[in-house]
């Protein structure tokens, strides 16, 4: 009988949920594609594999949108296994090979074939497929295993060896809807946290936890939240501001009606034994009886399941050494790439939020960590001070201290600490010298995922930044992104300073925090505090200042509160300070913003309360200070530009209308683009001596300065000349020669001038001269409309002009309608509003005034089509008021 044999293979991922989205082939498609990745995947839950998925999607869209020059359709799919995304354009061709060239290798810094390149790197699969209609390329990311938890049981132990935890143990029983939000808040959460029930009670978790994150690397809450079981360290803001570390123990459940909430256990961390689950301990003497295999000594050390992420399995580490030597604290700390370096990364029975990141020079300098490379025991700390700089000010007395490496390379140190002095000798070094071994390789595997994971996340970052900060080109607006992508991604909260020039000094320009609650008093403080030096050097450089200045300010709160120092001004109170001192005491660093070898500002990133940076995260704000001081300088040269043009332009404008008796007059005018371009339409009414009045509207040949050079020498001329008693032919002849004589400066220019004289009798005189712009139209009483003048040669063409002037009479009731090409040429595809549209809105106007006819106009043209305008506009009605009847 044969064996039914079952190929996996075979079978078919099941799809669990989809979402697609079409993108235009426009260059702003490209981060919009990645937003739609990045907020599909995080509503599924798939924070691990983001990062990859935006990078990859990037490429692909970038290649259909901008090189194939189609839109881009991506579809994302949940199965399983994986999550599996597909981006397909509208560009079926593909090169056929020839047999006698083999593949050529693309480079990865070229601009083209990046893409295939990246998935054949980042997923697990990937392919390429064709239609006669679509090309689609689609890659599969696998989703990282997640250990299970289990239970187990200790002995039985004599009351002595049994953990130490206060008279009154507290367990904070916290309930978590699945919005995030707190449902429930029992008693003891309020003894260790201080809020009420009400104050917590609807608000996120994420209000309160103080939550260890890194760009790129890690578990955020929100995910932590959402996972079906959870336990590990972090922090609880209290109400004091101060930050209460904790243990906890989340537990996804649901009720009878299915709706899902998570179950947060949390006591101080110094009594974490009553809630931390033991880990199973390997069989005696290296041997597994159920397997009859020799265990592993990594797990003999760190138990199993081992942590699958770097923080994890530091804090695992330094647990278990603690307990291995009967300490009071332990820590390790991670060598940087030169070994010149070592960064605090775990500790336990240590205030780690003052120690995370902090820095300790190996070799040379002031505070050197001189027992790093060999294992060292220190009987008494206070017999050489500074021998372990970690460890000053804690109590700690003796320390055993010894080096993690890897093929001889020094990767890390790990040290056990007492209270008591002499309580180690050279027999617990070697013990944790052994274990250092057993775990010395996994640290360094852990430590390299993790910085290929910051990498990945960190390019993702900086791609988003780089569009985010080329897609404005407004000063404030770029200040505000340049600190809402810092906080809280790179630092808790963040101040740009800006440096007007050389001799100025920097002014506060932008603050964020965090919290909101804070902005005020953390603005408050840093305007107090004497800004950063403006120094070119790049790279990240410590400021002590406002940290100096919110532990004084919140000292001397605290004595007047305490009545033992008196104030002349009345204090707001200690919460409002020492909450600010608390925000800005960690460490605070200032990046400068350089843009064409010049400082013009300082990005100041801060940490709260004994909190440090990690070198790879300045090395990111480095990379973004970087763009966004590039992005800035644009913005400040893009505002003068525009500021200066929009001065030019009103210089060349009247600055206003002359009030002429019995004629009513009014202009609109609008510049099109975007504000940076001087236009070349121009109007002028004026008087000329008593009882005459001059009028003109023109357009210059282009825009920028030669066409503001024409406009200016047109406008005036034409007052100078019409003042110098010069009838209309004589004016325009004589501005077409001074045009003539710019030479290669010269511009074309169309121009309708007149002179009016008001009547006696209610009417009007005019006498224009139309030299190549659009002929003027009367609207009589009766609303009919006819040309008010006819076409004669523009300016700026030819030498010898003949031009003659025409009489035209507006009785009372009539309107004369002078308008630029920027009005007839309004187009919307293959229509144009032209001379009939504009003679047909002319007709509707009988009985409005001259500013209700030049707005009617206005708006036709405004709603002749949907886009802007693209060419500038200038109308000049005048008209004649009816004679009241007697």
């Amino acid at each position: 009988m044969g064996e039914q044999i079952t190929d996996t293979r075979m079978r078919r991922p099941v799809i669990t949920a989809r979402a697609a989205a079409t993108f235009e082939p426009v260059g702003r498609s490209v981060a919009t594609a990645r937003a739609f990745v990045r907020d599909t995947l995080q509503g599924w839950g798939y924070a691990d594999i983001v990062d990859d998925a935006v990078v990859l999607t990037s490429e692909l869209v970038t290649n259909a949108v901008v090189h194939a020059g189609t839109a881009a359709d991506v579809l994302c799919l949940r199965t399983d296994g994986g999550v599996r995304i597909s981006v397909a354009d509208r560009y079926p061709e593909r090169e056929i090979p020839l047999q006698s060239t083999g593949p050529a290798m693309v480079h990865p810094d070229r601009e083209g074939g990046r893409g295939l390149l990246l998935c054949g790197a980042l997923a697990a699969r990937w392919g390429v497929e064709y239609t006669t209609a679509q090309k689609h390329v689609w890659f599969h990311l696998d989703l990282p295993e997640r250990p299970a938890g289990t239970r187990s049981a200790g002995p039985a132990l004599p009351v002595d060896a049994l953990p130490v935890t206060d008279a009154r143990v507290r367990v904070a029983l916290i309930q978590i809807d699945r919005g995030g939000c707190v449902t429930s808040w029992n008693e003891d959460s309020q003894d260790l946290f201080g809020y009420d029930r009400e104050q917590v009670v609807g608000k996120p978790l994420t209000d309160f936890a103080a939550w260890p994150h890194t760009p790129g690397t890690g578990t955020g809450i929100a995910e932590a939240l959402q996972l079906s079981r959870w336990e590990g360290s972090y922090g609880i803001r209290g109400a004091d501001g101060r930050v209460v570390p904790v243990y906890a123990s989340h537990l996804r459940v649901r009720d009878a009606d299915g709706e899902a909430s998570t179950v947060c256990l949390l006591v101080r961390d110094d009594e974490r034994a009553i809630l931390q689950s033991p880990q199973r301990q390997p069989a005696t003497d290296g041997v597994t009886p159920s397997e009859g295999r020799p265990a592993d000594p990594f797990e003999v050390f760190i138990g199993s399941p081992a942590p699958d992420d770097l923080d994890g399995l530091l804090q695992r580490t330094v647990e278990r050494a603690r307990d291995m030597l009967d300490g009071d604290a332990a820590y390790l700390l991670l060598a940087t790439d030169d070994e010149t370096e070592l960064e605090v990364r775990a500790s336990t029975g240590l205030p780690s939020a003052r120690q995370r990141f902090a820095r300790v020079p190996v070799e040379a300098g002031s505070g050197r960590y001189g027992s790093a490379r060999m294992p060292a025991v220190h009987e008494d700390l206070t017999a050489v001070p500074g021998a372990v700089p970690l460890l000053a000010g804690t109590g700690m007395r003796s320390v055993v201290t010894v080096p993690l490496k890897v093929e001889g390379r020094l990767t890390g140190s790990l040290g056990v600490a007492a209270e008591s002095a002499a309580r180690y000798t050279n027999e617990e070094a070697l013990r944790l010298q052994f274990a250092a071994d057993r775990i010395a390789l996994a640290v360094e595997r852990a430590r390299l995922t993790e910085l290929e994971k910051l990498r990945r996340g960190s390019l993702s970052f900086l791609v988003e930044a780089s569009d985010l900060l080329a897609g404005t080109l407004d000063r404030d607006q770029t200040l505000a992104l340049m600190a809402q992508m810092t906080v809280p991604t790179l630092a808790t909260w963040c101040a740009v300073y800006t440096v007007a020039d050389q001799t100025s000094e920097p002014e506060l320009s932008y603050v964020l925090h965090e919290d909101e609650d804070r902005i005020d008093g953390l603005k408050t403080l840093l305007m107090k505090v004497d800004p950063p030096e403006p120094v070119p050097t790049p790279g990240a450089r410590v400021w002590t200042a406002p940290s100096d200045a919110a532990h004084d300010a919140a000292l001397r709160t605290s004595l007047r509160s305490l009545g033992l120092e008196e104030s002349a001004r009345p204090s707001k109170g200690p919460g409002a300070t020492l909450a600010t001192a608390s925000a800005v005491g960690g460490e605070t660093v200032v990046l400068p913003l350089v843009a064409r070898n010049r400082v013009i500002g300082m990005l100041t990133l801060g940490k709260p309360t004994e909190e440090h940076f990690r070198q790879e995260i300045l090395e990111l704000a480095e990379d973004l200070s970087r763009r966004a001081a590039l992005a800035l300088d644009n913005a400040r040269l893009y505002s003068e530009r525009t500021a200066i043009s929009q001065s030019l332009q009103r210089s060349l404008l009247p600055p206003e209308l002359p009030d002429i008796p019995g004629v009513e007059a009014e202009v609109i005018y609008r510049a099109a683009g975007e504000g940076n371009e001087v236009g070349g339409d121009f109007y002028d009414l004026f008087p000329i001596r008593d009882g005459a009045y001059g009028f003109a509207i023109g357009d210059v040949c282009g825009t920028g300065p030669e066409a503001a050079a024409v406009t200016g020498l047109a406008r005036h001329a034409l007052r100078l000349l019409a003042r110098e008693g010069f009838g209309g032919p004589a004016v325009l002849e004589r501005l077409n020669a001074a045009i003539l004589d710019e030479g290669a400066r010269s511009r074309f220019l169309t121009l309708l001038y007149g002179e009016l004289w008001p009547q006696s009798d209610g009417s009007a005189l005019l006498k224009v001269v139309c030299a190549g712009h659009p002929l003027p139209l009367r609207l009589r009483q009766d609303g009919s409309v006819e040309p008010a003048a006819e076409p004669q040669p523009l300016l700026g063409v030819m030498d010898d002009l003949e031009l003659y002037e025409q009489t035209v009479t507006l009785d009372p009731g009539d309107v004369l309608l002078c308008v630029t090409d920027g009005v007839t040429e309004r187009r919307e595809g293959t229509r144009m509003l032209g001379d009939d549209g504009l003679t047909d809105v002319l007709t509707t106007c009988t009985g409005l005034t001259a500013g209700a006819v030049a707005a009617r106009v206005l708006r036709a043209v405004e709603r002749f089509a949907a886009e802007p305008a693209s060419d500038d506009m200038a109308i000049l009605a005048l008209r004649v008021p009816e004679v009241p009847a007697a």
